[in-house]
């Protein structure tokens, strides 16, 4: 836990994520990452200087047999709210439209469906669990079926709702993820979503694994060119900078 949570600041005062008296919420799908993420900023708001709140949220998408109880009763461990949301997403995408590319219109209606929610709460930032790897296989995706350099930002500034996203796990790689869920025996919930790994996603993991057996240091070396590029977003903060809010 330590070890972890001490990546996750590092993260989070590279990009300057939390400021004081933040109420931050966390979207909870009920997978490691998610969970991962929750366990990791419940610890960091123990100690660190800048004072600041979190409040779970899970969208539940319509599908039968997700049982959410072990999160809530997680969230109550760790004194965290948790709030639920019913939606309508899996009847809309699977059975109305029936979308041969299920996977982008679902993702567009549950950020809605997550914006509505942290407003009604008067929330304005989210942490987010997307990681290490799913960095660098949004970063591949972009490039080989956009034709462009692009990724997700460590901070975004949504205009139109005034609500930031934050990604505190950039640095923490999947196998990390995966073996402190096991560690600590986290509450997964299994995604029942027919598209799960079946999706773009799913084939560029593989390209990449297969490469990484003939170039171990890959990923490492993507992730730091998307660093020095930079990508829009992507440079951290200078050193004296992160320094000087640890002093303050």
């Amino acid at each position: 836990m330590e070890h972890l949570t001490s990546i996750v600041r590092r993260c989070v005062e590279d990009y300057n994520m939390i400021a004081q008296g933040d109420t931050i919420a966390v979207g909870i799908s009920g997978g490691k990452d998610s969970l991962t993420l929750l366990c990791t900023l419940a610890k960091l708001r123990s100690f660190y200087p800048k004072r600041f709140q979190l409040h779970a949220i899970t969208l539940s998408l319509g599908f039968e047999g997700m049982d959410f109880s072990g999160v809530r009763e997680l969230c109550r461990e760790l004194d965290v709210p948790y709030t639920i949301k019913d939606t309508d997403i899996k009847s809309v995408v699977f059975d109305q439209r029936r979308e041969s590319n299920p996977c982008s219109l679902c993702a567009k209606m549950r950020r809605g469906a997550l914006h509505d929610a942290m407003l009604e709460l008067g929330i304005k930032k989210i942490a987010l669990g997307h990681h290490f790897d799913d960095a660098i296989e949004t970063f591949f995706l972009s490039l080989f079926y956009e034709g462009r350099l692009s990724c997700f930002q460590p901070v975004t500034y949504m205009s139109r709702t005034g609500i930031t996203q934050i990604r505190p796990l950039l640095y923490v790689g999947e196998g990390t993820i995966r073996n402190f869920a096991e560690r600590y025996d986290l509450p997964v919930v299994a995604n029942p979503c027919p598209e799960d790994g079946k999706s773009r996603r799913e084939d560029v993991k593989v390209l990449i694994r297969e490469l990484t057996e003939k170039y171990p240091d890959l990923r490492n070396k993507v992730f730091g060119a998307m660093q020095r590029l930079p990508l829009e977003g992507w440079q951290p903060r200078p050193r004296e900078l992160r320094h000087k809010d640890r002093e303050d």
